[in-house]
């Protein structure tokens, strides 16, 4: 099997489920450290325009979304699961809530100004003016939670999480699932990355010795790599899924070989497109060309991404 590579930067809470997943699991992986910001021509060339973090790739595939990433790990290395056997949708639905609701009103809560003053202080002005309008820009389909809203809400969030920890060590019980890397890594920006924020924590003393519990699997086997080699990786590759999945699952009136766009449906809108070649039930991909890359496939989770056919003019 070709090398996994992770794109990320180490200040990505995303990154940071990622990289425990890949620790959980024992694999070996390359990390390849990306731009926080505009432009990434290197992650352009592998994705054609999706611009969040991380991506995985692998050879000439390559892997948007972590709710993707986790199903391929899965495949890769089935043991440890991230998926239990008795529980499974209600792990998956606990991580989406933790990747969606979860997160944001945790970042809502931690770019306060003590919070943001964590993360930028030290940088000249322009650098945290440039991450602002940067993700500005990556939210316009989005309505952001207010950060004295935030408050409350982040408080009742963490008080549920200690509920769920009650009289075991794990979120869902005895080992961890996709529930607890979902839930941790929003946790984690608060208390890594924004440390003046952190005292909220402070009050659910059962949710920071889980937090312990979790940071202390690790993030594995880790070798660094650079982002033009892993264009080159891409270039003398040749695309082969891991998704197991492959039964055409046609909600759109869009036949496999047209022409299209897939883009997140709110954070990140920057569309990708390429010839439809894979529409299943959990996901969809896409083949595209670029000059340095080569042929390769972009894979998305079916959930949260919009599907669309390019017009072409008469």
């Amino acid at each position: 099997m070709a090398d996994l590579i992770l794109h990320h930067y180490p200040t990505s809470p995303f990154a940071e489920k990622a990289r425990l997943i890949l620790g959980f699991k024992k694999l070996a992986w390359k990390s390849v450290l990306i731009p926080q910001i505009q432009p990434k021509p290197d992650v352009a060339a592998l994705t054609g325009g999706y611009r969040k973090t991380p991506i995985l790739q692998i050879g000439a595939d390559i892997y948007c979304d972590t709710a993707l990433i986790c199903d391929v790990l899965e495949h890769l290395a089935p043991a440890p699961a991230l998926y239990p056997a008795q529980g499974k949708g209600l792990a998956r639905t606990v991580a989406q809530w933790a990747d969606s609701t979860l997160f944001w009103t945790a970042m809502a809560y931690n770019f306060q100004p003590k919070g943001a003053a964590d993360l930028f202080g030290k940088a000249p002005p322009e650098m945290g003016k440039a991450f602002a309008e940067d993700r500005k820009a990556m939210s316009v389909n989005m309505t952001r939670l207010r950060p004295l809203d935030a408050i409350a809400a982040y408080k009742s969030y963490l008080r549920r999480i200690s509920d769920m920890l009650e009289g075991q060590p794990f979120v869902l019980g005895d080992a961890p699932t996709v529930a607890d890397f979902s839930l941790f890594h929003p946790l984690w920006f608060t208390r890594v990355r924004t440390p003046s924020m952190a005292g909220i924590l402070d009050h659910t003393p059962a949710v920071l010795e889980w937090m312990e519990r979790m940071a202390a699997i690790g993030h594995g086997d880790m070798e660094k790599f650079d982002s033009a080699s892993a264009i080159q990786v891409a270039a003398a590759s040749q695309p082969h899924s891991l998704l197991v999945d492959s039964t055409f699952q046609d909600d759109h009136g869009i036949a496999l070989g047209s022409l299209v766009t897939v883009a997140s449906e709110s954070f990140g809108p920057e569309p990708t497109e390429g010839e439809l070649i894979a529409a299943t039930r959990t996901h969809f991909s896409l083949r595209r060309r670029d000059e340095r890359a080569g042929t390769v496939h972009v894979h998305f989770p079916r959930i949260g991404y919009v599907l669309r056919k390019v017009e072409t003019p008469a």
